[in-house]
């Protein structure tokens, strides 16, 4: 799997890809990320990839140009046939918000050329030409879209086979189908008192079948308090 990124700040990554359990995705080679910046394809000596937008109004625009002549340096590296052609995710406020369905979607693929706009925006014309896919963190928004790469690589990352210790950590977590979707129950560790406060006793009676239904029932009701519309029937 390759993901080959373009953004105009690829030092943000590398602490993001040295630290943590999901660093072993990218050392192994399991998540190959590749770093592409567009300002080394602009023109100029001010390496300009920005500029003001047409018909006024604040802030500035990235340019198309440079982006397109980066992208085209990453199919050159990637020497992919066209049929075959990585798809080009762009991270917007118009995009499908990321969820677990997707995230599964993504992590048994071949990778993506993930796209990270600063400024204003892009120009349309390269999102026009080139973008394949819109992506989302949520109806909020961002100075770019490297704080929604890194959550869609550490994401993917996450369930490739060898990264979490447990290989079956991942199929306990909230969202996954596994679990119905709902959200994942507490959890407790050592000591069993604290501040006054202790593990509730079913946790402690080495009765598995017991305590299963107690997590189930707790996924139940923190899924029923706090996000309803996971238990909302799915439309057919």
């Amino acid at each position: 799997m390759r993901f080959d990124i373009l953004t105009l700040f690829p030092e943000l990554f590398a602490p993001f890809l040295q630290v943590g359990v999901t660093r072993r995705a990218y050392e192994t080679g399991l998540v190959d990320v590749r770093l592409w910046n567009p300002r080394d394809h602009a023109d100029g000596n001010y390496r300009r990839v920005d500029d003001r937008p047409f018909g006024g109004g604040p802030g500035m625009v990235m340019m198309a140009e440079p982006l397109a002549r980066c992208l085209e340096a990453v199919r050159a590296d990637r020497a992919e046939p066209a049929e075959a052609a990585a798809p080009v995710v762009l991270f917007s406020p118009i995009g499908a918000r990321i969820d677990h369905a997707g995230v599964e979607r993504w992590s048994a693929s071949a990778g993506a050329v993930l796209v990270c706009g600063r400024y204003e925006g892009i120009d349309q014309r390269f999102i026009d030409f080139f973008v394949d896919v819109q992506l989302s963190l949520g109806d909020f928004v961002l100075s770019g879209g490297e704080i929604a790469a890194m959550a869609l690589l550490d994401a993917v990352a996450r369930l490739q086979p060898g990264v979490l210790n447990d290989a079956g950590s991942h199929q306990l977590d909230s969202f996954n189908p596994a679990l119905d979707g709902l959200l994942d129950c507490p959890h407790y560790t050592r000591p069993e008192q604290w501040q006054g406060a202790g593990v509730p006793p079913v946790l402690t009676s080495g009765d598995h079948a017991k305590i299963e239904a107690w997590r189930r029932a707790q996924r139940v009701a923190l899924t029923t308090r706090h996000r309803p519309d996971l238990l909302r029937p799915k439309k057919l």
